[in-house]
């Protein structure tokens, strides 16, 4: 007769030592009363079960284990929350280099007679590849060039008399002064050869702690470009704003020296951070025959319009299917890679003020045709450097949990602008070669609509004709334009050279468009627009205490308004608050009492203010009715986007001292 199978009963929720030891004992008693019921510790049965249990635990364990690593809120080791934050389009910060500006000079010859002498600049210099070096001995790199050729709102260059001639006493040499950011870390290069194309190859660098890729060149003199994701093939690129490049857009050169492009390209890599500290680099899996870089649909996997022909539209399927892209970047293939690159940092680098002093590396660009060689060789002996404030920022690797919340947060926002605070702090993120950003201020495009849903539209209203007409009637000029719900309008002022606020000019308005547009989301659509400057003057009178010199005074309180109208901390949409300068003139030592102004005001308030609109005298143009606007001693903005600026503060601010106490 057959031996008739038996089902047992097993129990799968034991995760410890003891439980298995009791759940195997209970086994036994129940499978195998007959076969073996001695369970006394001496038994050596007992082993056996004992030794099962604790395999079994040890295998709970690492499943256990196992299962928490794959979830990165509990993930402990390094290489998995590594691995698992770099899928997410996190890199770890595994050093961060000490930053500060530092001061740059060289000195340039006189040029010109008696009456028009000036610094002869034809030799100045442009310094590129900028490497110091502090006393005791960190790398301090220039975040970019160093061109003493231009100066520009967002570049400005100092220029000071160095020596004069002792017969004349006329200048004979003159100092320049450039400031740019500069940030520790050594710079080293490596060579990498390949043959043939190998699809997604990989190279790992020899040092640890890399900061930043500089530059990938091949033999051919092709550059490769760093993308967050092979599937990305445009990128950001420089170009010289000069007329060979763009005719329209090189005028404005002198506030725009660089245009912002968005180009295609084949050659590109993705870095990795290993756990170990290195970096890996990854190329895609092209060939230059076929880099196949363009999305070419494929309707044969999905139907057809041909009379006769299948269709699947009527069936899922995978869009990775309609697009056909497969190569996601070229391979390098028999060429020579170079790699320049950036290592170390730390908190040892945060070195104090005026330790960075020695040039430790850089290269001259002069166009020295027809000049003295010795006074070239002059210009490029005096090049010095020092950095006035300390260098800081520089830190460690990031902890575990630190990279945890970090990643989450990146991983929400991917970089994206969702908010109107992040398209602002965004706008002020361009970088100032592409222009100067000095106001920012959003609003929807619906939110300015009067009726008939006409929109304000500045940019197209605002023409010569209209300087010297009020804002207000200005700004309720309507276009036929419908409003677009999903549009932001992006206000924007920038700084001229002596950093009064002016419009932005076409070049950084396209700068701006380019690099906005790769951070907004897909449904927002931005219009850049100007904002209103509304220039003003201030008028008060005041008392002072007796035994103080009455200038004196006077000179503080102007000091003290000027401190009120800083146009750094001068915001669009912000109203004067006559209030808060009257408290800042009664803190000024000396000051007695505030007496209104008898002239020019009807509401009789401690201090006027007053508009200065005359272009002609550099002016905006623009008239505001600040009585009309004043409520209750605030005087409001207008109601479309603009900004309160005390200009020429020297003649704008008319204080007076009408007696003491």
């Amino acid at each position: 007769m057959a031996k008739k199978n038996v089902s047992k009963d097993v129990k799968y929720l034991s995760k410890d030592f003891s439980s298995f030891r009791n759940d195997l004992i209970e086994f036994a008693k129940i499978y195998f009363p007959n076969t073996y019921n001695d369970f006394n510790e001496s038994d050596p049965g007992m082993m056996f079960i004992e030794l099962i249990s604790y395999v079994g635990d040890v295998l709970s364990y690492y499943i256990d284990s196992n299962f928490k690593e794959s979830l990165l809120a509990y993930a402990e080791e390094k290489r998995i929350v590594y691995e698992a934050v770099q899928s997410m389009g996190y890199k770890p910060k595994i050093v961060t280099p000490a930053s500060t500006n530092v001061n740059v000079f060289q000195t340039v010859p006189a040029i010109g007679n008696i009456t028009t002498v000036a610094p002869d600049m034809r030799y100045t210099l442009n310094l590129t590849g900028l490497e110091m070096k502090s006393s005791n001995g960190i790398t301090f790199r220039a975040g970019g060039d160093v061109n003493f050729k231009f100066s520009s709102s967002y570049d400005p260059m100092t220029i000071t008399v160095l020596e004069t001639d002792g017969a004349t006493n006329l200048p004979s040499k003159y100092l320049l002064k450039k400031s740019t950011s500069v940030y520790s870390g050594n710079i080293t290069t490596e060579y990498f050869t390949f043959t043939t194309a190998e699809k997604y190859s990989k190279i790992a660098l020899a040092n640890e702690n890399i900061t930043e890729i500089i530059s990938v060149t091949d033999s051919d003199g092709n550059s490769w470009t760093e993308v967050p994701f092979l599937a990305q093939d445009t990128v950001f690129e420089d170009m010289e704003n000069e007329a060979a490049n763009d005719p329209e857009l090189s005028q404005y050169n002198n506030d725009a020296p660089y245009l912002l492009k968005l180009l295609k390209t084949p050659r590109r890599f993705t870095t990795f951070i290993r756990s170990d500290s290195r970096t890996e680099i990854k190329f895609g899996a092209g060939i230059s025959d076929n880099p196949d870089e363009e999305i070419i649909p494929n309707p044969q996997n999905v139907g057809s319009t041909l009379p006769g022909s299948p269709s699947y539209l009527d069936t899922a399927f995978d869009p990775s299917n309609f697009l056909s892209t497969r190569t996601y970047g070229l391979s390098p293939s028999n060429t020579t890679l170079t790699i320049k690159y950036a290592y170390g940092g730390g908190i040892g680098d945060n070195v104090v003020s005026n330790e960075i002093n020695s040039i430790a590396a850089v290269t001259y660009e002069i166009d020295d045709e027809n000049l003295s060689s010795a006074l070239v060789q002059d210009a490029k002996d005096s090049v010095s450097a020092i950095n006035p404030e300390p260098a800081s920022g520089g830190m460690g690797a990031e902890s575990i949990d630190e990279i945890r919340q970090n990643a989450l947060a990146y991983f929400q926002a991917q970089q994206r602008a969702v908010t109107k605070e992040d398209y602002i702090v965004r706008a002020y993120s361009l970088p100032a070669k592409y222009g100067n950003i000095a106001k920012v201020y959003i609003v929807q495009d619906d939110q300015l609509t009067g009726a008939n849903n006409a929109a304000l539209d500045m940019d197209s209203l605002i023409t010569e004709d209209d300087v010297g007409n009020p804002v207000q009637s200005l700004a309720r000029k309507m276009t036929n334009r419908i409003p677009n719900p999903m549009a932001l309008n992006l206000y924007t002022l920038g700084f001229d050279n002596n950093k009064y606020l002016v419009p932005l000019n076409e070049a950084v308005k396209q700068n701006l468009k380019t690099y906005m547009g790769q951070y907004r989301m897909i449904t927002d659509a931005i219009n850049i627009k100007t904002a209103w400057v509304i220039n003003v003057g201030v008028k008060f009178s005041i008392i002072t205490k007796r035994n103080y010199n009455k200038n004196e005074v006077l000179l503080r309180c102007i000091e003290a308004v000027k401190g009120y109208f800083d146009v750094d901390k001068w915001q669009m949409n912000q109203p004067i608050i006559v209030s808060d300068i009257t408290y800042l003139l009664s803190l000024v030592e000396g000051v007695g009492s505030i007496v209104p102004p008898a002239d020019g005001n009807p509401m009789g308030l401690p201090v006027v203010i007053t508009n200065k609109w005359d272009k002609a005298s550099n002016y905006s143009g623009n008239i505001y009715d600040i009585d009309s606007a004043t409520k209750n001693g605030v005087v409001y903005p207008s109601l479309d986007p603009s900004i309160f600026e005390l200009k020429f503060a020297n003649t704008d601010i008319q204080g007076k001292v009408i007696g003491s106490i």
